[in-house]
């Protein structure tokens, strides 16, 4: 995979998130009060609500905040209108997109991601055009340093679930089945190894390589598509040369 490329973009999408933290905090708290709707308000029974509530603190969201988020998923309605949904498409050179939405009027937002696909040179796809690429994985992100290495990651995370590790220059990417993934957090907290980044993502089977304008119209593409207020998520199979990453603004 082009992996050095794919820790270029978590940065650089961690940069955006800092930059515009109200609106991440809005995703954050519709993802707490509808995890908490489906699945209870106990974060030791409900897996996804216990991510959920890490990456609100991770986003340095206050604990009043996540109270009340918790307080309104026990009411009868709060959260009960929101439904998970996936779009599928094609970004400039045929890049396949992932979009994963919470949303309370599908059809606001099927045409709200349709019309960021025509007017960025991309295709909005049917069920199932694009999603056959891709599989469900843990991943987490650890920048190399004297505390962090393959042989530790391995050693604290082998009994855990973890399945793989890559290296590449200035970072080591663990991978794991989507049911590993809150056990192996918790191995790797236990060891003192904190990873930069982690997520349960959609990961392709094989990249694309785009560049130069077909670079820029994908990325702004991206850009348009996360700051709908119903995305939660976008994935992609891109391949774009770090240098170009470098070059973009993620805000």
């Amino acid at each position: 995979m082009a992996g050095h490329n794919k820790w270029s973009k978590v940065k650089h999408k961690k940069g955006a998130a800092d930059a515009a933290k109200s609106k991440t905090w809005t995703k954050n708290i519709r993802e707490i009060t509808v995890a908490a709707k489906m699945g209870g308000v106990d974060p030791d029974s409900n897996a996804r609500l216990r991510k959920a509530l890490d990456d609100a603190r991770a986003a340095n969201i206050t604990k009043d905040t996540i109270q009340r988020a918790l307080q309104r998923a026990s009411g009868p309605s709060e959260g009960a209108d929101f439904e998970d949904l996936t779009y599928e498409g094609y970004g400039p050179g045929g890049v396949a997109i992932l979009i994963q939405c919470l949303t309370d009027n599908r059809n606001r937002t099927s045409g709200e991601i349709r019309s960021a696909f025509n007017k960025n040179n991309g295709n909005m796809g049917s069920t199932g055009s694009v999603s056959f690429g891709f599989k469900k994985k843990g991943r987490f992100y650890f920048e190399k340093s004297d505390k962090v290495n393959a042989d530790l990651l391995m050693t604290a995370g082998i009994e855990a679930g973890l399945d793989d590790i890559s290296e590449e220059e200035d970072v080591i990417i663990v991978s794991c089945e989507p049911d590993a993934f809150m056990p192996l957090k918790d191995a790797f907290e236990a060891a003192g190894l904190i990873a930069e980044s982690s997520e349960i993502e959609m990961v392709p089977d094989a990249y694309i390589a785009i560049s130069g304008d077909q670079a820029k119209s994908f990325l702004k593409l991206v850009d348009i598509l996360e700051d709908l207020d119903d995305v939660q998520k976008v994935w992609s199979n891109e391949d774009i040369p770090e240098e170009e990453l470098n070059a973009n603004n993620w805000d």
